[in-house]
């Protein structure tokens, strides 16, 4: 029963994420307006949770073509990335070790463990550099209990590189 719940909760939230995406979207195109800052928010935020699986990196030239700046778009997309990696952390965090036990096994838990522990912060920085799923290594960087201010500072410093890369390659190719 307990299982069926928390399958439940978490089916529950999807929609209520999926729902928040969808309507921001669709006032924009339906509206035929620039899109807004409000509406990259919502998007960049639920694109870096990890159940939702979205390139929001993508946003970031579209939003500069419409004549957003560059600076205040990558500070956004920090803000919102980092808030949302850090409710992935903690999810991940707060997971029990039955949970763990009935998922993976003890013995492959340790293993993952050492691993994140010895590669972890190369791992967050690289996940978070390049457009690969970093919100999911946050989930297990929060299983594994490893260190939440290096996992942060590493997400910061890799999304920062990432967003400036684009903001930079946007403008000099695209000359907006």
């Amino acid at each position: 029963m307990r299982n069926r719940t928390r399958a439940l909760v978490a089916a529950g939230l999807l929609l209520v994420a999926i729902a928040i995406i969808s309507l921001t979207i669709g006032r924009t195109i339906l509206s035929d307006r620039q899109p807004g800052l409000s509406g990259f928010s919502v998007v960049h935020f639920a694109g870096y949770l990890f159940f939702l699986l979205m390139p929001v990196e993508a946003l970031v030239p579209i939003y500069l073509a419409e004549g957003h700046s560059g600076a205040l778009l990558v500070g956004i997309a920090l803000v919102t990335a980092i808030a949302a990696q850090t409710i992935d952390y903690g999810i991940g965090h707060a997971v029990s070790g039955e949970v763990i036990d009935n998922l993976i096994g003890t013995k492959r838990y340790e293993r993952a463990k050492g691993a994140i522990h010895r590669y972890g912060h190369w791992a967050v920085l690289l996940f978070n550099l390049l457009p690969l799923s970093s919100p999911n290594l946050l989930l297990v960087a929060g299983v594994t209990q490893y260190s939440f201010r290096k996992t942060m500072m590493f997400s910061f410093i890799g999304l920062s590189c990432k967003y400036v890369a684009i903001v930079y390659l946007t403008v000099g190719f695209g000359g907006f």
